[in-house]
């Protein structure tokens, strides 16, 4: 695909809504056109769908694609998602496999070009630039992960410094070695890493990394939890989110307030919570995305589960509809404990304002017919009662806080898994 300009992004991103959606429509028939009738998968489902579409009100018309379709499209060696012969795939990665099997997902050499014009505007948001060291704070195994920042960040003309294989104190040298300005992580690691580096006696702050990429999980636009990454770093901290079988979609808004949708490159639909319909402005959703140039593997009204609050931007850098908070939770994690509606991210933001609790885990579970809680911490000052105060106070719950020792609960390189769910 055509590499676009720094120009051009900041022109894609002050469309008015009626240009937008003009741009769109063209991507999206141009995406049809590329891969039906040869994609077996969108062949079977679009069966009735004469072409070119004449609205994006259209698309609407056409049936949602799951997670699970995509899983059962993998028999053996055949794979109906895919539009090409497999000798044309040059990538191969599988998603994290968090919730289920892992899906295997395959790139052509367009395909993967098109996710690193994806990432050009998260590192445009993060001011990435030539001359910045960017250390890649992950392990290089078969989910996607950074993968495409790393080749993404190259194709700037920065420097990226892997790390896969090494530990926390390792990476921590290798920070300071190499003397990186910037870091991409998740959020949880972005806070392992300052944590151990204290027990290590080096001051993380005084490393000159500046910049810090965090994804895999929603803390990057968690408040509390970004505030207490930038204080241990002395850093400015940037959202982004993407997922292995949609793309990287997200990125940081220019007040960091949440996630800009990179609408150039997605369609994206708001599902109302409470009526299953289009979402209004703010309205509590599930996110749906269709990306318009993957036509390798391509996903079109896809259900991400991600629950969002979409907003339209009037004005400012970027009109592209931002997603205020960043994703809040998953439609599968939101609990409903004694009539309230329970976020994950939302008791995130409130742990995380206590500086003496290091680490916590949330533990949903079956009383009878109704939906509970229950908090683990580890806090310095050993006074859970104040933790479970603030929790009433904020959620309007009573929620059973206990103590464990410092350092017993499990630290995350990857998506922290802080939520276990036993209902």
């Amino acid at each position: 695909m055509t590499r676009t300009s720094s120009h051009e992004r900041r022109r894609l991103e002050t469309l008015d809504a009626a240009a937008l959606e003009a741009h769109q429509l063209a991507r999206l028939n141009a995406l049809l056109d590329a891969m039906l009738p040869s994609n077996e998968f969108y062949s079977r489902k679009f069966a009735e769908l004469s072409r070119p579409l004449r609205s994006l009100e259209q698309l609407a018309e056409l049936p949602f694609t799951y997670k699970a379709e995509l899983l059962d499209s993998h028999q053996g060696d055949r794979c109906s998602i895919l539009t090409f012969p497999p000798q044309q795939y040059v990538r191969y990665h599988q998603t994290s496999g968090t919730r289920g099997r892992p899906l295997v997902v395959l790139d052509t050499v367009e395909d993967w070009q098109w996710w690193l014009e994806c990432w050009q505007y998260m590192l445009d948001a993060a001011h990435i630039e030539r001359g910045d060291r960017v250390m890649m704070a992950f392990s290089f195994g078969p989910f996607v992960g950074f993968w495409s920042a790393f080749d993404a960040v190259i194709d700037r003309g920065a420097m990226a410094i892997p790390s896969g294989g090494l530990n926390t104190r390792s990476r921590l040298q290798m920070i300071q070695d190499s003397r990186a300005t910037a870091v991409f992580c998740t959020p949880s690691y972005a806070l392992h890493l300052a944590e151990v580096a204290a027990a290590h006696q080096i001051d993380v702050a005084a490393l000159g990394v500046g910049k810090l990429v965090l994804s895999g999980e929603p803390g990057g636009s968690v408040h509390a939890t970004r505030e207490r990454i930038e204080r241990a770093w002395n850093a400015t901290a940037f959202d982004h989110s993407g997922a292995s079988e949609v793309g990287p979609w997200g990125y940081s808004d220019h007040e960091r307030r949440g996630l800009h949708v990179i609408e150039s490159e997605f369609i994206a639909e708001f599902l109302s919570v409470e009526t299953g319909k289009l979402a209004g402005e703010g309205e509590l959703a599930e996110l749906v995305l269709t990306n318009l140039g993957r036509p390798g593997m391509p996903v079109i009204r896809y259900r991400t589960g991600d629950l969002v609050r979409p907003t339209w931007p009037r004005e400012g850098p970027s009109r592209f509809v931002l997603l205020a908070g960043g994703i809040l939770g998953r439609n599968d994690d939101m609990l409903i404990v004694r009539g309230v509606n329970v976020f994950p991210s939302a008791v995130e933001h409130i742990l995380r304002s206590f500086p003496e609790v290091l680490e916590y885990r949330m533990t949903a579970f079956k009383s009878g017919e109704m939906d509970q809680i229950k908090i683990e911490i580890e806090d310095r000052l050993n006074e859970p009662a104040r933790v479970a105060e603030e929790l009433q106070l904020r959620l309007s719950l009573k929620v059973d806080v206990t103590c464990a020792p410092l350092g017993s609960l499990p630290r995350f390189e990857g998506k922290g898994k802080r939520f276990v769910d036993l209902r």
